[in-house]
């Protein structure tokens, strides 16, 4: 290259100018509002990590790892990649800071630059960047259907148009893996239809098959086994909770058996979310549980649950833009105003209950969403402790107001003074906002 000729951005990457980073800046607060509100504490992790990382946690099979990573060697001869994922850092993060100590779930939230080697097209790129939240230390079906509901709440938020909500169950690893030989034998029955792509990863990772555009496997992936027919009862159970829980908050979803995610981490429920105005390359956001991972890095046995949003991909679906960001097609208004911090106004609890556990979650759940439409700060118990171990998390959290849900009456406590009074549950946001606006 002469000294005289121009020098251009990588492919696959772009400036953020002007009017972009105003949008990308009011997104940012809002993500901040919607997730700091329920609880989640920002985390930054590298932008490199040890090369180990990804193949053991993301899975050596998965296309990340095995074509997508920017991967090098430093001086000192240690293999390094660039991030290409946000779950893996954080959950390493996890075990290296020792946060299994403080009390369970820990959320956290992470707005990130990440680097994937794939076909640089509108709205996906090489250096990308994503807002995404982790909940690790609960398997309570709640905690899913949370996430769920703050994912759905930025994607309003935002403005992202013409979504849809697809959701699943992947079940524990050991179902699954009973299930890959079922599947595996299909698709060797039916080779010569394949592409050479999933020809070459029946053994590896049968289940990508399900992605596959190619129209003779989608042919014969239209008549394999389904994993969801060979779970056990826990595992459909867990997933019945989850739907409950996202009927309950409202929101619409379609259940897709097929939908299997790209990561080999995840268990149980898995989700994502599209946009039609994003054209055949649909996907928005999405995520999952991963009960596995952080014993598979290291740490002790630790549900988790996530998920992660692009950010081009969001405000490229919120704009309704036929072309990318660097060709300067970014969407340009802000994005509404964002509430400043307060402090957490209700902490949610579940009585006591025994077999009228799953009722009450439902109720619980119901609860949380009416005090946060409401414009509480509120948050709900969900690790599973007792009344008085869930007084103490409030209390540890400094929370104002605490409701014991017993069914369709509540006991509401205030933290400050100790009074308590039983009221109908339908009662207790519009109790709390009174009493908070008294003060």
């Amino acid at each position: 290259m002469s000294a005289r000729e121009k020098i251009k951005a990588p492919r696959g990457t772009f400036d953020v100018l002007g009017e972009q980073a105003q949008a990308r800046a009011a997104l940012e607060a809002h993500a901040r509002a919607i997730l700091e509100g329920a609880g989640y504490e920002r985390i930054e992790t590298p932008t490199f990590e040890a090369t180990e990382l990804f193949a053991r946690g993301v899975g050596e099979s998965t296309d990340i790892v095995s074509k997508e990573m920017f991967t090098f060697t430093d001086a000192g001869g240690r293999s390094l990649t660039l991030r290409p994922e946000g779950t893996a850092p954080v959950c390493r993060a996890y075990i290296e800071h020792g946060m299994h100590k403080r009390r369970q779930p820990v959320k956290l939230w992470y707005l990130s630059s990440f680097f994937r080697h794939e076909r640089a097209q509108a709205g996906r790129y090489r250096q990308f960047w994503q807002v995404g939240a982790e909940a690790l230390g609960s398997d309570d079906p709640a905690v899913d259907a949370e996430l769920i509901v703050l994912l759905a709440a930025l994607l309003r938020e935002v403005g992202v148009r013409e979504t849809r909500l697809r959701v699943s169950t992947l079940g524990t690893p050991e179902r699954r893996s009973e299930y890959r030989e079922l599947l595996a034998a299909h698709l060797r029955e039916h080779e010569a239809s394949l592409s050479p792509d999933v020809r070459a990863r029946i053994s590896s990772n049968p289940l990508r098959a399900f992605d596959s555009e190619h129209e003779g496997t989608r042919s014969v992936m239209a008549g394999a086994p389904l994993l969801i027919d060979h779970l056990d009862a826990d595992d459909l159970e867990h997933f019945a909770a989850v739907r409950e829980l996202l009927e309950e908050a409202g929101v619409s979803f379609t259940v897709d058996p097929t939908l299997v995610r790209g990561l080999d981490y995840y268990t149980r429920t898995v989700f994502e979310f599209t946009s039609a105005a994003l054209g055949a390359q649909s996907g928005v956001a999405g995520g999952g549980r991963y009960d596995r991972l952080v014993e598979q890095l290291g740490g002790q046995p630790t549900p988790g649950t996530g998920f992660a949003a692009g950010i081009e991909r969001m405000l490229l679906a919120r704009a309704g833009a036929s072309g990318d960001l660097e060709a300067g097609a970014a969407p340009s208004a802000a994005i509404g105003t964002v509430p400043g911090e307060r402090p957490l106004e209700l902490f949610v609890v579940r009585a006591d209950a025994g077999k009228d556990a799953r009722e009450l979650r439902r109720v619980a759940f119901a609860l949380l969403g009416d005090a946060r439409s409401a414009g509480l700060i509120a948050q709900m118990e969900l690790a599973g402790r007792s009344v008085k171990g869930a007084l103490g998390q409030a209390d540890a959290l400094g929370a104002r107001f605490v409701a014991i849900v017993e069914g369709d009456r509540s006991a509401l406590r205030d933290m400050q003074d100790g009074g308590q009074q039983e009221i109908p549950t339908d009662t207790v946001a519009h109790t709390v906002l009174a009493r908070l606006r008294a003060l």
